[in-house]
């Protein structure tokens, strides 16, 4: 794997795609406003980190750390999508132990979700409340999980309900979860406009999943108004859309740094909630994800946008706008 020591080192001014075979023919791009770029990075000056999803155990992620050294792809963070439920106390600890051993922030879902109970109002047409908590019992579940996570070596949750934030974020200002605990916000809420991003960054959000279809426009839009890391898949699973953003990466990172680069895969089939008898598929996905991301890190680097990957091991947001926990 990359090592970890290796300088910070700034972004250049990128080359746009067929852009020399285009300008001979007239058909140029239009100019750049650098109005659009986002004045944000992260704390250590970098403007993009990486992420692996979907990543649901222990087994897939050896696959990720293992292919992940062999393509030599950077990895910030992996996240998991079935929850802290679906894992055992030895399986949490083995993945938060590997993931210290090489300096990759472990995200894992909390708790019970809309989409698993007993209402039925998510598998009708307007799909209902989605993923959020259903009840008092289920924001119990939320905050259950996120205490045996954290006690277990867990320092970033991820989280599909506004109360469940807010919820966290309190605990964490009060010391019951450890202060470096981050909080993501799941792709399946993610808000579509800047007054909401907003809002998800003052009920205590560190990095919120925005949907894989917004416009580049939509991205300066938000960067007027709030600094907090976005995560955004460059190629989505096909329930989020089924998007691949590859030759828009560099212009992504110019609009909407400080950014996480999520490598997903469409064409693949759900692993929610993972078990062993989806093993071969859950290893397969989590294997291509990361082919994925060295085809994106690749066309980073023939475009001469490779610069600005924050040091690796980096993980924390930076100071972000709050809500007052008084009230």
């Amino acid at each position: 794997m990359t090592d970890t020591s290796a300088p910070f080192r700034a972004p250049s001014a990128p080359r746009r795609p067929g852009e020399r075979a285009l300008s001979g023919l007239g058909l140029a791009a239009p100019a750049e406003d650098p109005a659009d770029s986002s004045p944000h990075a992260f704390p250590d000056c970098g403007t993009w980190r990486t992420e692996v999803p979907s990543v649901e155990g222990p087994e897939a992620l050896s696959v990720v750390l293992a292919e992940s050294a062999r393509l030599d792809v950077p990895v910030h963070r992996v996240s998991q999508g079935s929850g802290v439920w679906m894992l055992s106390d030895a399986e949490i600890t083995e993945m938060a132990e590997a993931c210290a051993a090489h300096a990759i922030e472990l995200c894992l879902f909390t708790g019970p979700r809309g989409t698993w109970d007993t209402g039925g109002s998510t598998r009708s047409t307007s799909g209902g409340a989605g993923l959020r908590a259903r009840g008092h019992d289920a924001l119990a579940g939320c905050v259950e999980d996120a205490l045996r996570a954290t006690e277990l070596g867990v320092r970033c949750l991820l989280v599909a309900d506004e109360g469940v934030l807010w919820t966290l974020h309190r605990l964490r200002e009060q010391g019951l979860l450890p202060a470096d605990t981050t909080f993501k916000v799941s792709a399946l809420i993610g808000p579509v406009n800047p007054a909401s991003v907003a809002v998800y960054e003052r009920l205590g959000a560190d990095s919120v999943n925005v949907p894989s279809d917004l416009t580049s426009a939509h991205f300066t839009e938000i960067r007027r108004v709030s600094a907090v890391p976005l995560d955004l898949y460059i190629e989505a699973p096909d329930d989020l859309g089924g998007y691949v953003r590859m030759y828009e990466a560099a212009e992504l990172i110019r609009r909407a740094a400080p950014l996480y680069l999520k490598f997903g895969l469409s064409r693949a089939p759900g692993i929610y909630p993972y078990g062993a008898h989806l093993r071969d598929v859950a290893l397969d996905t989590a294997r291509e994800r990361v082919r994925r991301g060295r085809l994106v890190l690749d066309l980073l680097a023939r475009h001469d946008a490779d610069g600005g990957m924050s040091p690796l091991g980096s993980r924390l947001p930076g100071t972000l706008n709050r809500f007052s926990v008084k009230d």
